[in-house]
């Protein structure tokens, strides 16, 4: 029986700043690494010994893992980075305030673009707009997407698209090694995570909406041999 664990990355700076972050790469917050640090004092608590980590390309998964799996005392654990697991794409809602936005288009819009399953946010015209922080522009000319194919970073997504993205990797690399009988922690963002969750408990399009994954509180599920859900618990 494997067990998988899933841990939002911490408060970000953009979090604390309550803007949209997306493919940004922003830090976390100081409030985010005591989240991180205290998940990974969670996990120690409950005595999971992981064979396998993956997160993110984006800094502020890959610094809550190792966070957390320094706390665990498992930083040695190997770990996987993909791009499959990055945050939703904002499109050209990314950079920009959650409340300047709601009050320029509408608090229902914006609650439609940001929670709706199948509802695209207002999309990039190109990927040379996009957001820049401190110099780095994201993300069609960031070198961490070098061997993406052009055509496959996005210019914004909704969770289905989202899902769509995550589901390849979950396939070729996360199912096998949970088949396989690892143990498996993924750090990641909230909707990458929740597109996870929706697949893994067969949550409908409607229900989906109201699933919400706080920031570092580890979601740890113990699998049977067929990936079904023997049980489910959140640590805090």
């Amino acid at each position: 029986m494997a067990k998988l664990v899933l841990i939002r990355h911490g408060q970000s700076e953009w979090n604390a700043l309550n803007l949209f972050n997306g493919w940004v790469d922003t830090k976390l917050s100081e409030q985010g690494i005591e989240q991180a640090k205290h998940a990974g004092e969670l996990l120690k608590a409950e005595g999971i010994e992981f064979d396998q980590a993956y997160t993110s390309v984006l800094t502020r998964a890959i610094t809550t893992l190792h966070y957390a799996l320094e706390e665990a005392g498992q930083l040695y654990v190997p770990e996987e980075k993909s791009w499959r697991l990055n945050e939703r794409h904002y499109g050209a809602l990314q950079g920009k305030n959650k409340a300047a936005a709601a009050e320029k288009y509408g608090e229902d819009q914006v609650h439609i673009w940001r929670r709706s399953y199948d509802v695209l946010p207002p999309l990039l015209d190109n990927y040379e707009e996009t957001v820049e922080v401190e110099g780095k522009t994201y993300p069609a000319f960031d070198a961490r997407y070098a061997d993406v194919p052009y055509g496959e970073l996005p210019l914004g997504e909704n969770l289905k698209v989202t899902l769509e993205r995550v589901l390849p990797f979950w396939d070729a690399k996360i199912k096998k090694d949970l088949a396989a009988g690892k143990d498996v922690v993924i750090a990641a963002h909230g909707n990458s995570l929740r597109a996870l969750v929706k697949h893994l408990e067969n949550i409908s399009d409607d229900d989906i909406l109201n699933v919400e994954i706080a920031n570092g509180q580890p979601i740890v599920y113990d699998l049977a041999a067929d990936l079904t859900i023997n049980l489910k618990k959140v640590l805090k």
